[in-house]
């Protein structure tokens, strides 16, 4: 059986991780902390004079740098009792940290992140003061939904206690076990027609049939002794494919034709528009004309998400056009559909344009 292979831009503006330009994320936990040279003064030997605790915590990513690396804001906030204190002890710390994501492991993104910050005590021992915190930790995005993750996180963080007119000298260890939900917003909508202006324009859908052939002072005898062996329309002395088939419309040259299918989604949709919806009626009606052909349709996505959900995504893409196709009356066992997901790239992924290439239909023609 022989396969014509027609690759087909599906240029939709499905924006992925690093494509939404914030993250928040409320984060629970708790704390592990030490004071090194307060043992004399601190029986419990904690940060600032209190135990290990709670912490509750936000974070906030901005993703609209142009780097691998980038910033997060973090607050967390922790109460306990030191002893010999007037009131209920605090804890605030600030940080701003750089982020670095690694490539996801099915719905899983590891990261890494380190970063400066500051501390403020309240009604805490005498011998503890405000401060500079530096803070590294490692953790990973588990994917609910498309914007929704479960981030689990570790943290260590290093005090240097040393402001006190008293001498004090100590230096503060802190551990913390962080878990909440990310949640990713601010998707661009102007990216959802990043292909208009980065490519050339799809060519309109012109057979090569349609052209007229003229014959220049052909004579009744003449017609006559045409001949069109394969009866395709063109005759044997200009039939470059002389064995076509039966079923197949062909171009002025004999041979079956061959046609994309350019169609555009919006973000985070598998619904086609109206300029998508024009391209869809051309190919049924190619296909109609040539009902030797069946069609296989392929979906695909790039790299950003999850694997798990590209995949789904692409099939999801190739079930919408061969829906459409079944609307135009073609028949549903002539259409096949398949998804690849991100695993077949186009391009690479490195861009925002080669992420929006890669976001493609492909179609099989199989006679």
């Amino acid at each position: 059986m022989k396969t014509l292979t027609i690759s087909v831009l599906l240029a939709s503006a499905l924006l992925g991780a690093n494509d939404f330009k914030y993250e928040v994320s409320p984060m629970v936990g708790y704390l592990w902390n030490s004071t090194a040279n307060e043992s004399t003064q601190q029986s419990n030997g904690a940060m600032g004079g209190v135990d290990d605790h709670a912490v509750i915590g936000l974070e906030v990513k901005m993703n609209t740098v142009p780097s691998s690396i980038k910033p997060e804001l973090s607050l967390l906030y922790g109460r306990d009792h030191a002893t010999g204190t007037s009131g209920t002890t605090s804890v605030v710390t600030t940080m701003l940290n750089g982020v670095y994501e690694l490539k996801n492991i099915s719905a899983v993104t590891p990261f890494v992140k380190a970063g400066v910050g500051y501390e403020w005590y309240k009604y805490t021992h005498t011998s503890d003061y405000d401060g500079l915190v530096f803070d590294a930790g490692i953790g990973a995005k588990v994917d609910i939904t498309k914007t929704l993750s479960l981030k689990l996180e570790g943290l260590y963080m290093y005090k240097i206690n040393n402001n006190g007119s008293n001498g004090s000298n100590g230096e503060v260890h802190n551990i913390a076990a962080l878990v909440g939900l990310n949640y990713k917003f601010g998707a661009s909508q102007a990216q959802s027609k990043v292909l208009e202006s980065t490519h050339e324009e799809p060519v309109a859908l012109v057979t090569e049939s349609e052209k007229t052939l003229e014959v220049v002072a052909v004579t009744t005898t003449a017609i006559v002794a045409v001949v069109d062996s394969d009866d395709d329309g063109v005759i044997d002395t200009l039939d470059k494919c002389p064995d076509t088939p039966k079923g197949f419309e062909v171009d002025a040259q004999g041979c079956p034709l061959k046609m994309t299918l350019p169609v555009h989604f919006a973000f985070d949709s598998t619904e086609v528009d109206e300029e998508g919806m024009k391209k869809v009626n051309e190919f049924s009606t190619f296909l109609k004309k040539s009902p030797a052909y069946d069609a296989i349709i392929i979906g695909h996505a790039d790299s950003t998400g999850t694997i798990k959900y590209n995949q789904k995504l692409s099939e999801r893409r190739a079930e919408k056009v061969k829906s459409l196709l079944v609307e135009q009356n073609i028949e549903t066992s002539r259409l096949t559909t398949r998804g690849y997901g991100e695993m077949k790239p186009y391009t690479n992924n490195d861009t925002r344009v080669g992420r929006a290439l890669n976001r493609r239909i492909e179609v099989e023609l199989v006679k």
